[in-house]
């Protein structure tokens, strides 16, 4: 028999994102959502896989909520019966790292809120955190609005939001305290680099690890050492090295060893948990596992791109090939890296994989042909980045299917304190659930992209095993291997304050 639901989790409940038929843009919501109000699924004959176990059962859906999780359960009648025997049931994945309509390096993302989540959910992908990044000595809490208004008309999953802290004054503590507060926000991201324009010093760094201890927020480092990766662009531009390869060149692997090491040092000093960003590097990764085994407090996440790719792309003899590789950190030329990081995810080293999802097209990339600091950064994953991690990681057999919903899925709940209402299948929990076909295969290419962006980087032809079968965000209307949307259906999500972050 199954178990009823305890007590749901708190926060607030969405409208839902119908899932439909195949390539449609938009659709009737209104009936649509009416009878999702009611709508009752059954998914049957299928292994219910969680980060700690796995086991055979049933899930009875009702409302958007899971309701039971077991055998010959007792449910009403009119459920839509899914089969999904074979496959697996899994908990819907937490992207934690992605742009959406955002601005950045003189150019704006391709993908909007409603294109980069509609993405997201063809991949089995049911929640993303998205970034507000305000310009230095303006508003954080202006900065908050604007992107709530260009996400909330157009989102199809349910999102939150990290907010970037660019610069530091009073004036930024009293608004970190108000976001908290009022507006659910929970995570603020700092930059080590990004000179002149998100830079933040070690004295500024400190005071803001100190006000998101005292306020109960994680606080999100990208780690390069800022100084010496202008200084190393500039030399690279004096020698006449003005293509891709330059990104690589200017920022080797040992600037994000030593800013890893000297932030955990930093946020140790402060007794702040550290959640570092974009693991890119073998040392990056080393100087993570030594400040764990020194029992210091820190969670680290790297991307599908540092995951499985290499640097030498940016040798490409095709400059626009090269260029679409273009994120920083580089990808990097030791063609180990990407097989260690694969292996620092698999033993906990690193918590979480997200894909840092920020296109530009072709034209855009070509802003920086004569100079290579002035290609926009960012690629594209937020669709593949489930089905990539699964090839890598499960079928490569560096991980099993626990850890797997691990990295794309529960640890980005834990970490976030929207757990268990997200990242676990389990009654009570949001029916944020997956059927995962570990046997399915998919060509990716452009012709099977949602997600903007010219080349597709990563791992375009690739046929990785492992694809959603059903996509179920919060049983609002399910179709099988196809999906249809509405736009501004799901909500921002406030997330709580963390008492204490731990896995």
């Amino acid at each position: 028999m199954g178990v009823s639901p305890p007590p749901g989790p708190g926060g607030l409940r969405g409208m839902g994102a119908p899932v439909g038929f195949p390539g449609a843009d938009s659709c009737s919501c209104s009936a649509m959502l009416a009878n999702a109000a009611t709508m009752r699924i059954l998914i049957k004959g299928g292994k219910v896989v969680n980060d700690d176990c796995t086991l055979e059962a049933d899930v009875y859906i009702e409302n958007g909520i899971i309701q039971q999780v077991g055998r010959e359960l007792m449910i009403p009648g009119g459920a839509k019966v899914i089969d999904a025997t074979g496959k697996l049931v899994i908990p819907g994945g937490i992207d934690t790292s992605t742009h959406f309509h955002q601005t950045f390096m003189n150019a704006t993302c391709v993908d909007d809120f409603y294109h980069g989540t509609k993405a997201a959910l063809v991949g089995g992908t049911t929640m993303i955190i998205g970034h507000v990044l305000p310009d230095k000595e303006t508003s954080l809490l202006d900065a908050y609005e604007k992107c709530r208004s260009l996400a909330d008309p157009k989102v199809c999953c349910d999102y939150a939001l990290h907010m970037g802290i660019t610069w530091w004054a009073p004036k930024v503590k009293a608004e970190m305290e108000t976001l908290v507060r009022e507006k659910g926000v929970n995570s603020f991201q700092m930059f080590m680099t990004y000179k002149d324009l998100y830079m933040l010093r070690d004295s500024e760094l400190y005071q803001v690890f100190r006000a998101c201890r005292d306020i109960g927020a994680i606080a999100r480092v990208h780690a390069e050492n800022g100084e010496l990766v202008a200084e190393g662009a500039k030399e690279a531009l004096d020698l006449g090295i003005t293509g891709p390869e330059g990104i690589e060149i200017s920022r080797p692997e040992e600037l994000e060893a030593e800013a890893t090491h000297r932030v955990i040092t930093i946020a140790n000093r402060t007794h702040c948990p550290i959640y570092l960003v974009n693991v890119s590097s073998m040392s990056a990764g080393d100087v993570i596992a030594a400040a764990k085994m020194q029992g210091k407090v820190v969670y680290a996440e790297t991307t599908t791109a540092h995951a499985t790719l290499t640097g030498l792309h940016y040798y490409h003899q095709d400059w626009f090939h090269a260029a679409a590789y273009v994120t920083v950190p580089p990808l990097r030329l030791d063609t180990n890296t990407s097989a260690y990081l694969m292996s620092l995810l698999a033993n906990d080293t690193l918590n979480i994989v997200a894909s840092d999802h920020r296109p530009f097209s072709t034209k855009q990339k070509a802003m920086g042909k004569e100079d290579f600091t002035k290609i926009p950064h960012g690629v594209s994953g937020v669709q593949d980045r489930m089905n990539i991690i699964w090839e890598r990681g499960v079928v490569g057999g560096k991980m099993d299917e626990n850890r797997f919903v691990a990295v794309t899925s529960s640890n980005a709940a834990k970490i976030h304190n929207l757990y268990p209402r997200k990242g676990r299948i389990i009654p009570g929990a949001d029916a944020d659930v997956v059927v995962w076909d570990p046997e399915a295969t998919k060509t990716i290419s452009a012709s099977t992209q949602v997600q903007g962006g010219g080349h597709q980087p990563v791992r375009e032809h690739a046929v990785p095993r492992g694809a959603p079968g059903h996509h179920q965000p919060r049983a609002r209307g399910l179709r099988e291997r196809c999906l249809h949307v509405c736009r501004g259906h799901r909500q921002v999500l406030p997330a709580p304050l963390i008492p204490g972050l731990r896995l």
